[in-house]
């Protein structure tokens, strides 16, 4: 059994994908975590086992508490206690003003970015704590620029969910810190990445790029980067802490 176990949530594809497969080739084994996906899942976990490596791939919607249970539970008995968690699942819906929302797509991008990622965090924490009986571990959040910029006219709902992530991110750190596990995030900008077509834009960052001081979209490998050093013991004096992967933006 490995030392290292990782749980992507929304690991099917985009930056989860990509960050999955890296783990993998860091020494991870690795949890691909998705909802309704299961052949690009399956895609990503055949991919590290082609490579030498573990990967077992669980369907679930992190919103629902016993989905994330059955997670965990099934990371516990098919790959070890978890030592790493990205919390990267998260959704977004069609570009709209807020006055043209309703109450119903408020709530579902909430409970999706923000309720999964604190449940997922929830069972991590279980199992990593040295208050539990743990050894310690990781924890990277995937907030978003948006929660800096605000996304107006677009995507508030979704900025302001990022911008909860932000906050957790400082106040679960520091409620952990001295039991071994260290809570970070990045904040992703413009990537190329599926999430774009769900929000009715598959073009957006082509759209948007010139106003990034780099003057190009950024890739989902350039984001796992910097997830893997935050969970990496070269971040290992980093918690509550950010890395913007945004270009200069």
């Amino acid at each position: 059994m490995t030392d290292k176990v990782i749980i992507v949530t929304g690991g099917s594809r985009g930056i989860g994908a990509a960050t999955a497969l890296l783990a993998a080739q860091r020494g991870y084994a690795v949890c691909v975590n998705y909802v309704s996906n299961r052949e690009a899942a399956d895609s990503v976990a055949g991919q590290i086992r082609a490579a030498g490596g573990r990967a077992i791939t669980v369907a679930g919607d992190v919103s629902k508490e016993e989905d994330v249970l059955r997670l965990f539970t099934t990371t516990d008995q098919e790959l070890g206690r978890v030592t790493a968690l990205v919390n990267n699942a998260g959704i977004l819906e069609h570009q709209s003003r807020l006055d043209t929302m309703s109450a119903e797509r408020i709530t579902r991008v909430l409970v999706a970015n923000v309720t999964g990622s604190l449940l997922c965090a929830r069972e991590a924490v279980k199992r990593m704590s040295t208050r539990h009986g743990g050894q310690g571990g990781a924890i990277v959040n995937l907030s978003s620029m948006a929660a800096k910029l605000g996304g107006p006219g677009e995507y508030v709902d979704y900025a302001a969910s990022k911008g909860a992530i932000d906050a957790f991110t400082i106040g679960l750190a520091k409620e952990v810190a001295a039991e071994g596990i260290r809570v970070n995030a990045v904040r992703p900008g413009l990537i190329y990445t599926d999430i774009h077509a769900s929000g009715g834009e598959a073009g957006r960052v082509d759209r948007l790029k010139d106003a990034v001081p780099m003057k190009r979209g950024g890739t989902a490998e350039e984001v796992a980067n910097a997830i893997l050093w935050l969970l990496s013991e070269e971040s290992s004096y980093a918690t509550g802490t950010f890395i913007d992967v945004s270009g200069g933006r």
